[in-house]
């Protein structure tokens, strides 16, 4: 399997670079549930993008997290979403991940906006109660970090399952498209850091309050090896119907 990664991050501080790059941090949740899948990374900020997005070129798209937001004017942006409106209509499975989920919303026609609730930090615990064939009907802990989010779904996407504040968390359309608005690819130790990094910014960009409930939800355990065997799952399945 060859996955381009679309690596959206803009995060270009000593914090980040303290820590390994997102298409590490997918490749060390993934591993543990695939074979040989190799993956060539297109830092996007960077004006890094690749000449196509084909089933010929390669197996699948994956679409990084990022600070950014999808209604920035950057042209990496407006790139980013012509790529994945070109890759959907090519038939290529594309998953993403928090930035990502809302890019693929946005590209494909749904409306990402603020959280009507503020800012969503820390373990957070989601219901999927519409599984898709490559996932299963049950609880879901995931790492959050965002304050926007898919207020109006794509036509044609499934909701597979929510929160009360986060309702479109996972969403599916057909079997090529697979999107959460959490990071399963964010360990435990990297949260705790984010957190703490996060906190020591003026408090009205993430407030105290979110700070010490991220914190207090540290004890809960995450789910990413569930969610990684789910990934893995979708891209396998989609290139055999």
């Amino acid at each position: 399997m060859h996955i381009a990664f679309l690596d959206a991050n803009t995060d270009r501080s000593a914090f980040a670079a303290r820590h390994s790059s997102e298409v590490a941090k997918f490749q060390a949740l993934l591993a543990p549930v695939t074979r040989d899948w190799r993956y060539t990374a297109f830092k996007l900020p960077d004006g890094e993008a690749p000449e196509t997005l084909t089933p010929d070129a390669f197996d699948g798209v994956i679409v990084s997290g990022s600070p950014a937001s999808v209604h920035d004017d950057a042209p990496w942006v407006a790139g980013l979403l012509a790529m994945l409106r070109d890759a959907v209509a090519a038939g290529l499975p594309v998953f993403g991940a928090c930035f990502g989920h809302q890019a693929v919303a946005r590209a494909l026609g749904g409306r990402v906006g603020r959280n009507p609730r503020g800012w969503v930090l820390g373990p957070v615990e989601s219901q999927l109660r519409h599984p898709a064939p490559w996932s299963e009907a049950c609880s879901v802990t995931l790492n959050a970090a965002h304050n926007e989010q898919v207020l109006t779904p794509p036509p044609g996407a499934r909701v597979l399952g929510g929160t009360d504040a986060t309702p479109y968390g996972h969403l599916a359309i057909g079997s090529t498209v697979f999107t959460t608005q959490y990071h399963p690819e964010i360990t435990p130790d990297f949260m705790a850091g984010l957190i703490e990094e996060l906190g020591s910014h003026d408090p009205a960009d993430v407030p105290s309050e979110v700070i010490g409930n991220a914190r207090s939800a540290m004890s809960k355990e995450v789910d990413n090896a569930r969610m990684a065997r789910w990934i893995a799952d979708f891209f396998t399945q989609a290139h055999s119907v």
